[in-house]
């Protein structure tokens, strides 16, 4: 066996000053890569002699590449090219729109922890509609608060935690919280940055994808992603025109929801568990019979249907017995589905989309779902300027809307609400309850996901016997088994 380092990503800055101090060459491009991996399936020479060839004809490389791409329909060599990309100045509205592509790596600007600044965008729409003077006094008026609220909130929140505010090195933390709760005032239009990690194929999919939105902030960021693309990598970036699949589709859907649902009831329930997979219990513990016996699906849930309920148990209980809180659910549990209907604020809709193997379609803001109001901004006293904000917001909000198509949520703020349709398996469920519920997760998701979970125990206990936080792992654990888990989750407030 040899095992080579094909390579490796390395920083821009670096590979320039390479280029710089070296004589000049063609084969600075993850495009070679691909080219030699697309080849492995047909050519016998190790892959490192293709690596070499594909770098010393370059042309060719790229020649092979949209042949396969183009000609024969084999995007999938695409991926092995990989691109870093910084993007700042965009707005909260639009790094939610690049992070739907699940299939990346993102990390972005926290509003929790960075103290936010007077940066904004004012969107094009805004600028050719007349409106730009209203947007902007608003947005300035909303972040004015924001900081009025910081300095209320600091000195709650160490009030409230005398015991961490005792200890130097937890004032970030409370200082934290005071962010993290006044930042439900300010606006989708906030300035942020993300630094993301995408592959060729879904990067040609997200400029394809963007070329067909609205939003004059997508294009434009779309266009200046493209050309730094192709610089680099002009033969894996190859569908990348507007569509009107891309365009219509869902335009069309919503003018046909639109007339056909007009006079329907809304319902304001926050959390609902609309579906999941009948007799789940059952078909979990048939799906682990089948991975460890000879027999047929079929005939493992007949069986599994068939036991006592403390056969179902134990078997269930074999499934959890060596699991520490850092562990994955197994495999099978990916069998088991389900589907929430939530109502969610925007800061609340920022981390639950994170959560990018769960398949999530959301509604726009909809200053109709009302606003999700911090309790510590209750507490301080301050809900009467912070609703009045909002009903400023949403006033503004409707001028908007009547003057231009697109563009009018920018104004809306962090605590404004929109609905997100969520499908989950039960193994992912785990991962996303291990961390929402855990004491050091932000309280606006914790409740979200502690009623989830609620609901999900109702429906197939068993499945779900050790769902919870980290932080409460231990103690769910040694009720079951009466004995303590090998590993305890780390105390992040010690």
């Amino acid at each position: 066996m040899n095992v080579i380092l094909a390579g490796y990503n390395v920083d821009r800055e670096v590979i320039e000053e390479l280029k710089k101090n070296s004589p000049p060459r063609h084969d600075i491009t993850p495009e070679t890569l691909s080219a030699s991996y697309a080849r492995i399936s047909r050519d016998p020479r190790p892959v490192d002699e293709l690596r070499a060839e594909a770098r010393a004809e370059v042309e060719r490389a790229r020649r092979s590449n949209r042949n396969i791409i183009f000609k024969m329909g084999h995007h999938s060599v695409a991926e092995h090219a990989v691109f870093n990309f910084d993007i700042i100045g965009a707005s909260r509205l639009a790094l939610e729109e690049i992070e739907k592509f699940r299939l990346c790596s993102y990390t972005e600007k926290s509003q929790r922890y960075i103290a936010l600044k007077e940066d904004f965008v004012v969107p094009e729409e805004v600028k050719r509609s007349g409106k730009k003077e209203i947007f902007t006094k608003t947005i300035k008026a909303q972040n004015t608060l924001y900081h009025k609220l910081y300095k209320k909130l600091c000195p709650y929140f160490f009030e409230k935690n005398k015991e961490l505010a005792e200890d130097a090195k937890k004032h970030s933390i409370l200082d934290g919280w005071a962010k993290e709760d006044a930042r439900y005032i300010v606006s989708l239009a906030t300035e942020g940055q993300l630094g993301m990690t995408i592959n060729a194929r879904n990067l040609e999919f997200l400029i394809r994808r963007f070329a067909s939105k609205k939003l004059a902030e997508l294009r434009e960021l779309n266009s200046k992603i493209y050309s730094l693309a192709k610089e680099v990598a002009p033969s894996i970036i190859l569908f990348t025109d507007p569509n009107d699949f891309d365009s219509k589709t869902y335009e069309e859907l919503e003018e046909k929801a639109r007339f056909l649902l007009e006079s329907s009831r809304r319902s304001k329930r926050e959390v609902r568990l609309v579906d999941f997979t009948p007799e789940a219990d059952t078909k979990l513990i048939a799906s682990l019979l089948h991975t460890s016996s000879s027999l047929s699906f079929e005939e493992c849930f007949k069986k599994a249907k068939a036991i006592k309920p403390n056969q179902k148990k134990d078997i269930l209980m074999l499934a959890f017995k060596y699991m520490e809180f850092y562990d994955a659910a197994l495999r099978e549990f990916e069998y088991v589905s389900l589907t929430f209907d939530l109502i969610v604020s925007a800061s609340c809709f920022a981390q639950l989309k994170r959560h990018r193997m769960t398949t999530q379609t959301a509604q726009k803001y909809n200053p109709e779902l009302d606003v999700t109001i911090p309790p510590s901004i209750e507490e301080v006293g301050a809900r009467k300027e912070f609703m009045e904000m909002i009903e400023k917001t949403n006033h503004v909000f409707s001028i908007l809307k009547e003057s231009i198509d697109y563009g009018a949520e920018y104004v809306l703020t962090n605590a404004h609400r929109r609905r997100v349709l969520l499908s989950v398996n039960a193994r992912e469920f785990y991962h996303i309850s291990r961390l929402r519920e855990d004491a050091t997760a932000q309280w606006d998701i914790q409740a979200l996901v502690g009623k989830m979970s609620h609901l999900v125990k109702e429906a197939m206990p068993l499945t779900f016997s050790l769902i919870g936080g980290k932080d409460v792992y231990p103690e769910i654990y040694e009720k079951i088994f009466t004995k303590p888990p090998k590993f305890f989750p780390p105390k992040f407030f010690t």
